[in-house]
């Protein structure tokens, strides 16, 4: 089988979960928020190994308390990030051979992802080059002026919530990700990377449980949906 990585990005420190620890080490069920995430990826079949990317000061942490404690036994390197979430996903690209055809990305705080949402989005990107799973909006989305009035009422049928994981071709993806650090844009995806190559993205039907986990409430839900999972 051919190498297909996956960079797992778990730098942020998660200031809204008002934690004074990282909210990747954060307990959810009894584990870690990142085990959870890391064990997706361990039971994903077409995922050949893992570059987890660390807080500055994290990396043995990561080796002995969380990729050894919780045995992770799927080949996994952990690195050490940036100040950004796009520096992070940088730092794990750096660590990836051009040997590579594809690539994923996927948040470390982004735990209830299935491994069978990881095939899905793989499956889509050799065929497509870029893909990425979301989920269409719920919500009525209104643009406003800078003072706060509406403006404009958005179509919603064509209004996506988009997730990780993300997956591109590993070269593309890398090029991408220089020629942003050329013109010193920041995006809140890969996707939006991508996007300012001129390079079409397609979506990948996601799942409305993969929240990420932000603020407090969202530890709430998350456990909720656990539970749901495992009374089925």
């Amino acid at each position: 089988m051919d190498r297909f990585p996956v960079i797992i990005p778990a730098a942020g420190q998660g200031k809204r979960m008002k934690n004074r620890v990282n909210k990747q080490f954060i307990l959810l069920q009894g584990m870690p928020v990142i085990v959870h995430t890391l064990r997706i990826f361990q039971a994903a079949g077409v995922i050949s190994d893992i570059v987890l990317v660390c807080a500055p000061g994290e990396e043995d942490y990561y080796r002995k308390e969380i990729i050894s404690n919780y045995r992770i036994t799927k080949p996994t390197v952990v690195v050490t990030g940036g100040k950004e979430r796009q520096d992070s996903v940088y730092s794990g690209l750096s660590n990836i051979s051009d040997d590579c055809r594809y690539v994923m990305v996927h948040d470390g705080a982004r735990p209830l992802a299935t491994a069978e949402l990881v095939a899905r989005v793989a499956e889509e990107v050799r065929i497509t080059g870029a893909a990425v799973a979301g989920v269409p909006v719920k919500d009525t989305i209104k643009r406003t002026d800078p003072e706060g009035y509406i403006t404009e009422t958005l179509p919603r049928e064509r209004l996506w919530n988009i997730q990780t994981p993300q997956a591109f071709e590993l070269k593309m993806l890398k090029r991408a990700h220089l020629e942003a650090r050329a013109r010193g844009f920041y995006g809140t995806d890969d996707a939006a990377l991508i996007e300012r190559l001129g390079q079409p993205v397609k979506i990948v039907p996601g799942l409305y449980e993969n929240i990420k986990l932000t603020t407090p409430e969202d530890l709430i839900i998350a456990e909720a949906i656990l539970e749901r999972r495992e009374s089925r």
